[in-house]
Order: C-alpha cells, then sequence, then structure tokens
C-alpha cells in the first residue's frame, strides 16, 4: 500500500482499532484518510495521536495533526498528503454514508455495537447498526463505484458455546437460532451479506466490480483498548473479580492490535484486482480469514501479569461452567428489566454475561494458516511485546487516575459513618432501633457514641483537608477527588494516597 496514494475511508475510526488502522494507514502514505463515526474524537484516538508523536517522521506528524483536526470540507495538502477527519457521521444514516464513501477507492468496516457489557442487551440498536448499517455501506459502495471493502467480522459466527480446537475457516456458520446473544447474530448476518456482495457489479455499469473480503478476529488488546480489559481492571480494582470460570486447561485466542492493523490492510491489497497474473481475481475476494497472535492461552492466566502489575487480586476461586452461566442469565434477567435505562451511567456494567462465560470457560481457538498463505499474514507483534505494551498502558493509566479501596471497604466506611452520625443525631426508633442497640453494645453509652462520632467526622475532615493540599503536589490533576473520597473513606483512601506521595518522591 505504500506505493499505492489511495482514499481510504475507516468506519468507526475513533475507535481502539479504527484509530490504530488510520494511524497506520497514514504512515504508509495513503493519500487520504476518513474516518466515520459518531464520536469526534475518542480517548483511543487521542492517545494514539500523541503517542505517534515519539514514533513517526516529521512529515506524518503534520498529517496526523491535521487528520484529526481538519474539518470534513476543508483538505489539507502537506508534503503531497491530503488528510481529511469527516467522523461526524452515523452508518445508518445513508446520507452520512454516501458523502463519507465518494471517492473512495477501500472501504475498511470496523464499526459495530454490542460487543460487551449492556451493549450486548440493547437488540435493536445492535440489529440498526451491525446489519442495517452494513447493507447500507454495502449499497453505497455498489452506487459510488467503491472497488473494496474489508469487514472486521468476530469469531462468534461460528463459534456458540461448543468447543473448537484449531478451527480454520471451512467451519460453517452458526445456525441464527443457536446464537448466545444478539451481537454475535448480528455479525454473522452482516459477514454473509458482506460475502454475497463480493463480486457485484457497480449501478454505473462501467465495467467495474466491488470485491470483499471478511476478517475474524480473537479478543483485541493493547494500550487503548476500550471494551473488554477496562472492565476486568475496574472489577478488579473493586475486588468483585472474585472467581475464575471453567477449568484451569481452557484456552482460547487473543490478537495484539498492531497485528489486526496489519491483516486488515494485508486483506485490502488481497482484494486488489489488478495483480500480475491475477488480474480480475483477487486473492481475498469473497473470503473469510481468522486472525490471532497464534498462542492460544488460559484467559486468567493471559490476565496475570496486568492484574499483578497493577498490583490487584489474582482470582484464586474457582466456579464451574454450569454455575457461572447460571450466575451470566440472572445478570441478563436484571438487565433485561432495566433494558429503558441501560443508557444511563448511574447503571453498572453487568458482572458477567452468558456469552463471556462461553468465551473464558470453554476452548475455542483458531488457526490463520489461511490468513498466512493467501495474505501473507503473520503476527509482527509477538504475545510478550504485547503484552509488555499493555502493561506499560495500564500502569501508566493508574498513576494518572484516582485509585482506591475495594468497594466492601467503601461500603463498610460509608454505611458505619451513616450508622453512627445516624444514632447519634436521631431518636431511637425504626430501623436506627438495633443499630442504636448495637452501637450500646460496642461504645457502652450514648456519651461514648457522642464523642466517637465526633471523633471520626473530624478525623475525616481533617485527613480530606490533608489529601487535597497532598494531592496538589503529586496528583494535582486528582485533588478534587482525593479530598472527597478520604473525606468519605478516612485513612482507607488516605493509604493510597501516601504511597503515591512515596512512588512521587
Amino acid at each position: 500500500m505504500r506505493n499505492r496514494r489511495e482514499d481510504l475511508l475507516v468506519t468507526g475510526g475513533s475507535g481502539f482499532v479504527g484509530a490504530s488502522l488510520c494511524l497506520e494507514l497514514l504512515r504508509r502514505g495513503a493519500r487520504e484518510v476518513r474516518s466515520l463515526d459518531l464520536r469526534a474524537a475518542s480517548s483511543s484516538s487521542s492517545s494514539l495521536l500523541l503517542s505517534s508523536f515519539f514514533c513517526l517522521h516529521h512529515r506524518m506528524l503534520s498529517c496526523i495533526f491535521n487528520f484529526f483536526c481538519i474539518s470534513a470540507n476543508s483538505p489539507a495538502v502537506i508534503a503531497g498528503i491530503t488528510c481529511i477527519l469527516r467522523s461526524a457521521g452515523d452508518i445508518t444514516c445513508q446520507k452520512d454514508v454516501m458523502k463519507a464513501l465518494k471517492g473512495a477507492d477501500c472501504v475498511f468496516h470496523v464499526a459495530s455495537y454490542g460487543m460487551s457489557g449492556k451493549e450486548m442487551l440493547q437488540f435493536g440498536r445492535i440489529d440498526e447498526i451491525n446489519i442495517n448499517g452494513t447493507c447500507i455501506i454495502l449499497d453505497a459502495c455498489v452506487d459510488l463505484g467503491v472497488k473494496r471493502l474489508v469487514y472486521v467480522s468476530t469469531y462468534n459466527v461460528v463459534f456458540g458455546g461448543k468447543e473448537i480446537i484449531n478451527g480454520d475457516e471451512t467451519l460453517p456458520y452458526l445456525p441464527l437460532d443457536d446464537h448466545v446473544d444478539p451481537y454475535g447474530r448480528s455479525k454473522s448476518i452482516a459477514e454473509q451479506l458482506v460475502l454475497k456482495y463480493n463480486g457485484r457489479p457497480f449501478r454505473e455499469k462501467n465495467g467495474g466490480y466491488l470485491y470483499t473480503c471478511a476478517i475474524r478476529p480473537a479478543a483485541i488488546y493493547g494500550p487503548g483498548e476500550e471494551r473488554h480489559l477496562p472492565r476486568i481492571m475496574n472489577n478488579a480494582k473493586l475486588g468483585l473479580l472474585l472467581f475464575k470460570v471453567g477449568d484451569p486447561t481452557v484456552k482460547a485466542d487473543w490478537v495484539y492490535v498492531d497485528n489486526l492493523v496489519l491483516a486488515l490492510i494485508l486483506a485490502s491489497m488481497g482484494l486488489l484486482n489488478d495483480i500480475p497474473g491475477r488480474e480480475g481475481c483477487p486473492v481475498a475476494a469473497g473470503q473469510s480469514y481468522f486472525i490471532s497472535d497464534g498462542y492460544p492461552v488460559n484467559t486468567f492466566e493471559f490476565l496475570r501479569p496486568i492484574l499483578k502489575s497493577l498490583e490487584y487480586d489474582v482470582p484464586n476461586a474457582s466456579l464451574s461452567l454450569p454455575s457461572a452461566l447460571m450466575l451470566g442469565k440472572m445478570f441478563w434477567v436484571i438487565y433485561t428489566i432495566l433494558y429503558p435505562w441501560l443508557n444511563k451511567s448511574w447503571i453498572p456494567q453487568p458482572l458477567c454475561l452468558p456469552t463471556e462465560v462461553y468465551k473464558v470457560g470453554v476452548t475455542h481457538y483458531f488457526s490463520y494458516l489461511k490468513a498466512k498463505k493467501e495474505l501473507g499474514y503473520f503476527p509482527m507483534v509477538s504475545p510478550k511485546e504485547g503484552m509488555e505494551a499493555t502493561i506499560s498502558y495500564w500502569k501508566d493509566k493508574k498513576k494518572r487516575s484516582l485509585d482506591g479501596p475495594t468497594i466492601y471497604i467503601w461500603l463498610f466506611s460509608v454505611l458505619g459513618m451513616f450508622a453512627l452520625i445516624g444514632v447519634t443525631l436521631f431518636p431511637d426508633f425504626g430501623p436506627l432501633a438495633p443499630v442504636t442497640a448495637l452501637a450500646l453494645y460496642m461504645f457502652g453509652s450514648m456519651r461514648n457514641i457522642r464523642l466517637i462520632c465526633s471523633l471520626a467526622v473530624g478525623l475525616h475532615v481533617s485527613e480530606g483537608i490533608y489529601a487535597w493540599h497532598l494531592a496538589k503536589k503529586v496528583d494535582p490533576a486528582n485533588a478534587r477527588g482525593w479530598f472527597w473520597q478520604t473525606f468519605a473513606l478516612g485513612i482507607f483512601s488516605l493509604r493510597f494516597l501516601l504511597k503515591r506521595a512515596q512512588d512521587y518522591s
């Protein structure tokens, strides 16, 4: 692709994979890279932009800056490269799609919805984006004469909870009724649509054809990943990563983001129809490819080095697959009841859902041999290198964020303070009666209770003020957060700040 100056479109270009792909396409010399995304920017695109300052030469830096900052109708030409950001768009809106695809040589369809957490239960939105959005993009490609489309699919088009060892692309699609969640079902439908569009002639009848292929990545990881690892790390921080699922011998695939980006670029090159000896017959046309690092591993062993580096507890207890499925189904029912409010930030992410239980509790891994033979794919970043980069990212992120105790300490401290203040200030009646009785049993008299309450409140206030002043020196960006957290939790929060101050010095 370095020698082909093309106009390229990435749907979901502000996401983790999309932003990584955009930057790599620019680095390889694309003439124009466009992003079609509902978000103008994201943590992924911003962090990747900053990291690129240290690894790309001056010409690319200028190009990337304009890629993220220039409006849709204001092209910038720098060193012969034109970069335009068209990010404010919806793949379910035909007008937005037609505008973004006009003049594009290749489309990387990365955008999707419903992969993880609460999103997995929003059936209507999942089908609207993953199926209807894909149909709109395919029709636009045929209307506008876009020659190539690379679709980012998923292992779930063939995996539905039954063991698969070293599977390949000859496996049949999982029957639609057997899918455990709407995301896998919608991606299966969309992938089959994409591959059926392969070889479809353009509506202009100029002799051109649309060539398509599908990339099926394993679980994706790397610096800035925003779907799976943030949920897992947040649960670990709160002390909610309580158990492993399934047998320790269970294995699954992972793929580092740079390896996936490489596979996507190779797939786009595999759709070229002007390669000598293969004119009119691209090697990747109508094909699907499994992509991974090639090292299947138990999910909890994969997570162990990240958790250890962040000083989070690695779960020792194990839960059988049937028990974990029962728990996942309970959360599915609860969150289905909460469906009207799933978009609200005050609804936390579910602890686990049935699909996620299958992913970590049932062996399923695949061979990338077909991609190696036909596309020349080979993971350029080893699992060790990918893990080192991921650990470095999470350690840096932890240093820049507010640290704190588990949810059990929160409950103990906050509820304990409320109970102590309630017994001190309010008469002995209703639900306070047993609390008052317990306080009297522990402290002997109301006078002692009032004294202890005054001391506790005073300590919390003074510790909060001290935390504010200390955080101003060692963590000014989170000073306000440290004050309120220490005011609520006292020494349970302050000890984390003191440790950060020690590391700072």
